[in-house]
């Protein structure tokens, strides 16, 4: 019996004969070797006749598979297709202390602004080799505290918070893209809203507009504070007045133009007279539009309204809406490039990552013509 296996073993590890040979003088038909399921990564050698560490460097790709000729490789890489291998995610995890996972926190999944930087994220992750696990919050504070606890016990290895209101550090290291709270060990990836106030304002001042409405952010959103802030800042620059009663303070937790649908009506119930809005985002800007010509009114030719953001339907609403640009993309990137680096133990690292906005001018806004302003 121990001959036998000896033989088979034998007739496996040439790497060349893959018929189990009958015993001497039988007249039974040789039948193909069909290895045990799921194959091992040592019987996966001995057909190849190749050791187990040889064949471990060709399929993780590890920075040692160079010095194995590319014959060799492709040898492993074919036998692994032809049975179905698969390395042991689990064993190389244990094996480098690692789970190749991070954990992304969100408010909202379908949310424009989250997609956005989770394709930029997605991008480096997929790169580098690494999944993520997505916890969507809806800004309800028990979540927030609960869900990086949650994906800890699933071992990953660090966090990125888009638009999410941390209240404490965390023991592995996280990336907040637009986090405001300064928390130690949290790097900040934080749009310049001064710059981005300037922009908006300067723009709709230039076109000859006078007499603004504002939507102002919900509290619970990160950006909301420095946004506003910035905005009162600039408008005392440029000697524009904030009249209270043009002021909209957005309370709803929404992620599509009805969030902006309602602020219309109670600004022109107000009997005071605008020419143009400064929505809180592109979605309720959206909404905005769609209210102010439920009310007989035009966009731009009765009313400019001005974005933030610039997601993707922002260019192919009509009219094209006229926005603030975040490369959320780009700080999708910046903010997994980050991560990685602090998983592999960069100790330097910055508190705050400011990004630069840029202003979208497209058909939403236009001089005023107060005279064809229409007041309901």
């Amino acid at each position: 019996m121990a001959e036998r296996k000896k033989e088979s073993a034998k007739s496996l590890g040439n790497g060349r004969n893959t018929v189990r040979g009958a015993p001497a003088g039988s007249d039974e038909p040789k039948r193909p070797f069909l290895p045990p399921r799921p194959i091992s990564l040592r019987t996966l050698g001995d057909y190849l006749d190749l050791s187990p560490a040889t064949i471990s460097l060709v399929l993780n790709n590890a920075p040692g598979v160079r010095s194995i000729p590319q014959e060799t490789r492709d040898r492993v890489i074919a036998a692994a297709k032809k049975f179905e291998y698969r390395p042991s995610f689990f064993a190389r995890s244990l094996r480098r202390r690692q789970s190749f996972s991070v954990g992304v926190l969100v408010p909202e999944l379908s949310d424009g602004y989250s997609v956005l930087v989770m394709n930029g994220i997605e991008e480096v992750l997929i790169e580098e080799g690494y999944f993520y696990l997505t916890a969507s919050h809806r800004r309800k504070a028990d979540l927030i505290e609960e869900y990086p606890g949650l994906l800890m016990d699933r071992s990953v290895e660090g966090f990125i918070a888009i638009d999410t209101a941390l209240q404490h550090s965390l023991p592995l290291p996280v990336v907040a893209v637009a986090g405001h709270n300064p928390l130690p060990g949290v790097t900040r990836i934080v749009l310049d809203h001064r710059r981005a106030a300037e922009l908006t304002l300067r723009h709709l001042y230039q076109l000859g507009h006078r007499q603004i409405a504002f939507m102002r952010g919900q509290t619970f959103s990160s950006d909301s504070g420095d946004r506003w802030k910035s905005l009162m800042t600039v408008a005392r620059e440029l000697g524009l007045e904030v009249r209270p009663e043009l002021v909209v303070q957005l309370e709803q937790n929404l992620s599509s133009p009805e969030l902006g649908y309602p602020v219309p009506p109670q600004l022109l119930a107000q009997k005071r007279p605008f020419t143009a809005l400064v929505s809180y985002n592109d979605i309720a800007a959206i909404g905005a539009i769609r209210a102010f010509r439920d009310h007989g009114l035009r966009v731009p030719e009765d009313v400019s309204v001005v974005g933030f953001d610039d997601i993707q339907g922002a260019a192919y609403h009509t009219p094209s809406l006229t926005t603030i640009r975040q490369p959320l993309n780009s700080m999708g990137n910046t903010a997994a490039r980050i991560l990685l680096e602090r998983i592999r133990g960069k100790k330097d690292f910055p508190d705050e990552v400011p990004i630069v906005p840029e202003l979208i001018i497209r058909e939403s806004t236009m001089p005023p013509n107060a005279d064809r302003m229409k007041r309901k």
